[in-house]
Parts: C-alpha cells; sequence; structure tokens
C-alpha cells in the first residue's frame, strides 16, 4: 500500500476508534475493529473508493456491529458481568465533545444503557448523536432506509432519557464538589450524609473489584449509600486486594467526576458519578484490572493533583 493511502487512513484513525469505543464500550475491542478495518482498507480497490471517510465509517461500524451480534459477544454482555471500560479525560478514543449530546453519549452511564438497545439502534444512535451523521448516511452505512435510521434513533432516544439518571449539563467545578463531599462521608462513615446526597431514584453497579461472576446492582438510596460506605471502609482484605493503602484522587473518567483509587502509581479501582440537582443520582465502580488497562497507562502519563485522601 502507498503512503498516501496510509496517510489517508491515518488522518481517520482517531474518529474511527471513538466511534468503535463507542458502539463496544471496549477499547481493546475498539482498537481491534480499527486494526480490521485497516486491514480491508489495504486489501480494498481504493480506486473504486469515492468518499474514502465514509467507506471506513461504514466497515469499522459493521465490524462492531458482527461483534455485538456475535455468540462471544452476546455470551459476554448477558453474562451479567458487563460494565464499560473508564478512559481517562483527555484520552483521544472519547472523541468529539463540543456539544452536550456528544459528550453524553460516551458517559459510563449512558455506554451502560446502551447494551439495552439493539445492535442496529445503538450504531445509529451513536453515529447520529455523536457524530452527527445524517441520515441519509446512517442509512447508506447501516444498509437501512432513511426512515428506519430514523425510527431506531428515535427509539433509543426515548428509551436511553426514561432509564437515564441524572444526565443534565452540570458545571464540573459543581460536580466536583459534589464529589469531594460525597467521598468525605464515604470516609468517614457518615452513611446518614450519604443518604442526603443522594437522589430519590439513585443506583450504583459495581463489579465488585473484578471478583463476581454478576454485577452488584443497587437500587434505593439507603442501600446505596450502605454499599458506598462498606467499599470505602478500609479493612486489612481490601489493602492486601488494592496491593497496599490506596490514596483516592478525584478526576474526569469519560467526562464525569470520578474516584480512583491509587497504589504505588497504579489505579486499582474507579468510581464514576452521575450528578444531577445538587446530588449524585448514579454510580459505577470498577476494579477489574483488564478493565482499567487503558486507564492505567494514561494514568502513568498523567500528571495528577495531589489526592483528596491521602492514606486509607
Amino acid at each position: 500500500m502507498d503512503s498516501a493511502a496510509i496517510d489517508r487512513f491515518e488522518a481517520s484513525r482517531s474518529r474511527l476508534a471513538s466511534l468503535a469505543y463507542r458502539l463496544l464500550g471496549s477499547a481493546a475491542d475498539a482498537e481491534d475493529a480499527v486494526q480490521d478495518t485497516f486491514l480491508r482498507w489495504q486489501a480494498a480497490d481504493r480506486e473504486r473508493v469515492e468518499v474514502p471517510e465514509a467507506w471506513l465509517a461504514k466497515v469499522v461500524t459493521n465490524l462492531c456491529l458482527d461483534r455485538l451480534r456475535s455468540a462471544q459477544g452476546r455470551h459476554e454482555r448477558a453474562a451479567g458481568a458487563w460494565l464499560p471500560e473508564p478512559l481517562l479525560e483527555g484520552d483521544p478514543m472519547l472523541g468529539p465533545a463540543e456539544t452536550f449530546e456528544q459528550r453524553e453519549s460516551v458517559s459510563l452511564a449512558v455506554l451502560t444503557l446502551m447494551e439495552r438497545l439493539s445492535p442496529v439502534e445503538r450504531a445509529a444512535y451513536v453515529l447520529r448523536e455523536a457524530f452527527s451523521y445524517p441520515h441519509a448516511e446512517i442509512a447508506g452505512i447501516l444498509d437501512i432506509t432513511e426512515s428506519a435510521s430514523q425510527q431506531h434513533v428515535h427509539r433509543a432516544r426515548i428509551r436511553i432519557t426514561a432509564e437515564r439518571r441524572g444526565g443534565d449539563e452540570v458545571d464540573p467545578a459543581s460536580a466536583r464538589r459534589i464529589v469531594e463531599e460525597f467521598l468525605a462521608a464515604a470516609t468517614s462513615g457518615r452513611t446518614e450524609r450519604l443518604v442526603a446526597l443522594l437522589t430519590d431514584d439513585a443506583t450504583a453497579v459495581s463489579d465488585c473489584y473484578g471478583l463476581a461472576r454478576r454485577l452488584l446492582r443497587y437500587n434505593t438510596r439507603e442501600r446505596v449509600a450502605s454499599y458506598v460506605r462498606a467499599g470505602f471502609k478500609p479493612t486489612p482484605a481490601k489493602r492486601r486486594l488494592a496491593g497496599g493503602s490506596p490514596a483516592f484522587h478525584i478526576t474526569l473518567v469519560n467526562g464525569s467526576p470520578a474516584v480512583l483509587a491509587v497504589t504505588d502509581d497504579r489505579v486499582v479501582g474507579a468510581v464514576a458519578f452521575d450528578v444531577s440537582d445538587g446530588k449524585v443520582a448514579s454510580l459505577h465502580g470498577i476494579a477489574a484490572a483488564d478493565r482499567l488497562a487503558r486507564l492505567n497507562e494514561a494514568w502513568r502519563q498523567h500528571e495528577p493533583d495531589a489526592p483528596f485522601v491521602n492514606a486509607w
């Protein structure tokens, strides 16, 4: 392949990776899909490709749909132990973030809700909300009619809006203050204060340090508060699991405020928050090592602020 063809692909690589990540929720799987797209670009009759960017978007989207529809993909997600892979703020795979819709489409809360959509609904929603594709182009990418594209996006919006907790645009400084107060209450054992900082319909999801076969879910603010308090209560067993006594940093993950537990410059756990009307609406706790690999790579190259909690 000539250098011009390679350059054309490389110019689209970041956008393709961001699209694949939103469709799959996994950075590793997204990178695989982009590499497979490159191989197909390499083998293609490129002189017959009128618009390379559109051709590449179609290929990577359909590779992702194949994975979502595969027996392995369905099993991984149906097994109940799946959460999106968190990405540190500034990761290029997070992609476009100029609009609220683009920022929301990559939040852990929305990526988790998108698991309840059909693969085609998910693809249509991502292409429209995150990348502003017109319905005519979405129809071409997905081999459906333009009216079907409109219907898929409409249904996806309704489902996500109906099940979304929080989701309002929140000033980052205000959201951070709420998370700081929440973390202070969690680490000091003030369960009543935790309850007061949660919305009435607050939820939490956790992979239980990556050890549980199924996700742990909490659906009342009292249960969420108890889960948080128990999770942040230090014990010798938890310190052994974390490889020491972690410090807690507050940062941004997938555009949302998050608490990272860090031991010896290694992230051993992440909790992402959705904030709404001055309270915490949902939490997503992830500690499985394979789900934190890319975040850890970025963290090692990151200059973090001083930890909010220095010793646990």
